[in-house]
């Protein structure tokens, strides 16, 4: 496992939000085109990036919290090696987790979804619950689903902005995927995002 942290480029923000809302949709088959290391920056600060008006996330949460953790399968990005990485809203940055392409066994852990093998890019939420559920108890849980709804829909919307294309997957064995994630024990995978082009 390495530590070695790595910079990403701010994010240029464009199309208003209710034609990205028109052209949004599921898309399960990609093509092989790399994507660029702006567009996982802009994907990576959607999801949970800082906001600059206030310092917040860019999706909500409860008591903000921020239960969840953001990790990254690179497969195919220009100007990274393939890999897992662990997102840090602050300071916007990747730190590689682990080396290697493990697409495939990802899509082994997601019950043979094989688009997820092919896609360049794929967006693993995981939750931290006691974060969470030392405020609000058992509620908290409800709270988490909600949230990392909102943070998955803020990816959707910004992969049409990137003229990519993403699908949500929610159906996987979740301890399979958190051996291919090498998540920490206190970490529950709760959902996938593949990300490409069409």
């Amino acid at each position: 496992m390495s530590a070695r942290t790595i910079a990403l480029p701010a994010v240029a923000l464009s199309e208003p939000l209710p034609q990205l809302l028109a052209r949004r949709h599921s898309q399960r088959d990609y093509t092989a085109a790399p994507l660029t290391r702006a567009e996982l920056a802009a994907l990576l600060w959607a999801a949970q990036g800082i906001t600059p008006h206030d310092g917040q996330r860019t999706s909500p949460s409860a008591g903000a919290l921020y239960p969840l953790e953001l990790y990254c399968l690179v497969g195919s990005v220009s100007g990274f090696e393939a890999g897992v990485y662990h997102y840090r809203p602050v300071p916007h940055a990747l730190v590689l987790h682990q080396s290697g392409d493990r697409r495939v066994e990802l899509a082994d852990a997601a019950f043979d979804q094989d688009w997820i093998a092919v896609a360049p890019l794929l967006l693993a939420f995981a939750v931290v619950f006691q974060r969470t559920a030392r405020k609000y108890g058992e509620r908290g849980v409800r709270y988490v689903h909600m949230e990392v709804g909102h943070a998955a829909q803020n990816v959707c919307l910004m992969a049409t902005s990137l003229g990519c294309s993403s699908v949500t997957v929610g159906a996987f064995d979740d301890d399979a995927v958190k051996a291919v994630l090498q998540l920490p024990q206190n970490e529950t995978p709760l959902y996938l995002l593949p990300v490409g082009r069409e």
